[in-house]
């Protein structure tokens, strides 16, 4: 029988954390595969509290947990800003790594992690888990398949849910574009992993961002602070097939349609549809018609849970990523979404920014 792997986590607070409702379930739904040992907040007294409700180890510091024998994969689930220093640490200790997408601030600490992660050869993988999402794999294949014959285009919006004109106090930094966390980061970067994952590289791209409010009303306090990131953000070009692309992102939601994807061919048409943007923590919805049909039929229903599987899409998504992680680290392989991968999708968005920058 094969030893789990030891995780430790760097930012997991069971009280309020997207670490602990979906990292924790989907590691616990990979039976023996992992172990998660220990963990490391911003505070000893914050790692202590996760560690007496989890049953963890907890380490003074960061720098404890990764220098820590009864750790082999560190996980980091803290805000961008921080994620270049403490992934650096890990690599640097000689971890392997799951780093929350997005991988870096900027393009710039991206290719260093990278170029770190394959002087050390480790498994470095960032978590762009949409791509393991059982509705994009299904969707690779169909299309792979020649389900819609050749695509000619594809066109995708979405709504961020965040990123208008309220927010929380704690979600306030997404507001700030200096934090590497707007809607184009995380939303819209989440759902290019996956457009990539289905339909292969992009081409040449151009962008508009707009924003609609300069300010932004904080619930928490009835405080106005200022808001400098997007909540229009328009691309458009093509695929390196040459098919036709479209994306628009807005912030905030809608009473229509908050995510409508669709891929149109020589032979059909495919339509993905969710409740919200962000396609890595949604139930997507696949609906199709080739050929002779006139009307959309249900390609996909809403998949089965596996048993075992966590019924949060945005956990059972992770739960694919760690097994893939578990693949990587046992037998030598590249499955789970790299450092390197991260990079190419960084480059895309950078090339967004800039193209926008041009246009204002």
């Amino acid at each position: 029988m094969t030893d789990p792997i030891k995780v430790g986590f760097i930012g997991l607070n069971p009280d309020s954390n997207w670490a602990f409702n979906a990292h924790i379930p989907a590691l616990k739904s990979l039976g023996d595969s992992f172990e998660i040992v220990g963990v490391a907040n911003s505070s000893p007294e914050s790692a202590q509290r996760t560690a007496e409700a989890l049953g963890l180890t907890a380490f003074d510091s960061p720098a404890d947990l990764v220098a820590s024998e009864l750790i082999e994969l560190v996980v980091v689930t803290v805000k961008v800003p921080y994620h270049f220093e403490l992934v650096t640490m890990a690599l640097n200790a000689g971890k392997h790594v799951y780093c929350e997408w997005p991988l870096g601030n900027g393009l710039e600490e991206a290719r260093a992690l990278a170029a770190l992660a394959e002087e050390k050869g480790v498994v470095a993988v960032a978590g762009t888990q949409a791509r393991a999402a059982h509705e994009i794999q299904h969707l690779k294949t169909l299309i792979a398949d020649g389900y819609v014959g050749r695509v000619l285009s594809t066109s995708l919006i979405g709504s961020g849910g965040n990123w208008a004109n309220t927010t929380s106090e704690a979600l306030y930094y997404l507001f700030d574009k200096r934090n590497g966390g707007t809607m184009e980061d995380i939303p819209m970067g989440h759902t290019l992993a996956a457009v990539r994952e289905v339909l292969g590289e992009f081409g040449p791209l151009s962008a508009t961002k707009l924003s609609n409010y300069e300010t932004v009303t904080v619930t928490d306090t009835g405080e106005e602070k200022p808001k400098t990131a997007p909540d229009q953000v328009m691309v458009q070009g093509s695929l390196a097939s040459g098919a036709a692309f479209s994306m628009h992102y807005r912030g905030g939601t809608n009473r229509g349609t908050n995510f409508l994807w669709e891929i149109n061919g020589t032979e059909g048409d495919i339509q993905v549809t969710a409740g919200l943007g962000h396609a890595q923590m949604v139930q997507l919805t696949i609906k199709g018609a080739r050929r002779d049909e006139t009307e959309l039929t249900e390609q996909m229903p809403v998949p089965a849970v596996y048993e075992g599987e966590p019924e949060f899409p945005g956990a059972r998504n992770i739960a694919g990523m760690y097994a893939r992680v578990a693949q990587d680290i046992r037998t030598g392989s590249r499955s789970a979404p790299s450092f390197a991968d991260a990079v190419g999708l960084h480059e895309i968005l950078d090339g967004i920014e800039h193209s926008a920058a041009q246009r204002a």
